[in-house]
């Protein structure tokens, strides 16, 4: 599975090379090294609407998700930058054989996070992502861990004269009250490129360890995006994430508004 993600997201470099300005942008998942730089900021809103679909002991059951998010950044110094996700709102549904059995929805667990780019040069830059969240959801309702949870990312970011290329590679303290693992860690790349003026198609592969402890498969996604640069301070996004496993979210729809000050 790992080398399929990989050749997908060759392939999807090579069918992205176009000219491209690089910048931290949704739907991916995957980060970049951009920064705001001193004193500016930029607030995203953020929208995801998931299903996914199994058979379980003869019994069809299908899960809705709903997420709704604003994610305030603001650049302290050039190379650092500071984030807050602000009002993460939450909806589940749960159906067996049609029927639905279960709803839960309520704000989930807040994040802050920074960012530092302690590295660049002919466009080749690193940066780190320390995070903590805080368990402002209700864990006996799904919509978080119960306890406060923390890890970093590292970032890697390559600009060419015709695209730009991400990794993220990541370690997540998942303290919890839902008996799940406790160490986990991300991985995953994504692609960039500028096909038209104000157009940006993206692409982005990875994969996570599986924090259910009954199970061994890890699960990996696929996302292809659209970036429409509306104004220098404004971006509308969309992108369509795929599994490539069972663990995985069947199907997941993304989308966003940046606006940058």
């Amino acid at each position: 599975m790992i080398k399929k993600a990989c050749s997908l997201c060759i392939l999807a470099v090579f069918a992205l090379s176009f000219s491209v300005k690089a910048e931290a942008y949704h739907p991916l998942i995957t980060d970049d090294t951009g920064t705001q730089g001193k004193g500016n900021s930029q607030i995203e809103v953020q929208a995801e609407f998931s299903r996914d679909s199994s058979k379980q002991e003869g019994a069809a059951t299908k899960s809705k998700s709903s997420s709704f998010s604003a994610i305030y950044s603001y650049g302290l110094t050039e190379n650092l930058d500071i984030i807050t996700l602000g009002f993460p709102y939450q909806l589940n549904r749960n159906y067996e054989n049609g029927n639905l059995v279960e709803k839960s929805s309520g704000i989930s667990d807040l994040s802050l996070e920074m960012k530092w780019r302690f590295y660049k040069k002919n466009g080749f830059s690193l940066a780190i992502k320390p995070f903590v969240t805080l368990p402002t959801g209700d864990d006996e309702k799904g919509l978080g861990s119960g306890r406060s949870t923390f890890g970093s990312y590292l970032i890697v970011t390559q600009e060419l004269k015709h695209f730009d290329f991400h990794i993220n590679l990541g370690y997540i303290r998942n303290e919890n009250k839902l008996d799940e693992k406790n160490n986990l860690w991300h991985a995953s790349a994504a692609a960039g490129a500028e096909v038209i003026k104000d157009i940006k198609l993206v692409a982005n592969v990875g994969i996570e360890k599986n924090p259910d402890k009954l199970e061994s498969t890890n699960p990996a996604f696929m996302l292809g995006g659209i970036v429409y640069s509306v104004s220098e301070t404004m971006d509308i996004t969309a992108g369509l994430k795929k599994s490539l496993n069972g663990p995985e979210t069947d199907t997941s729809i993304l989308f966003g508004i940046a606006w940058r000050f």
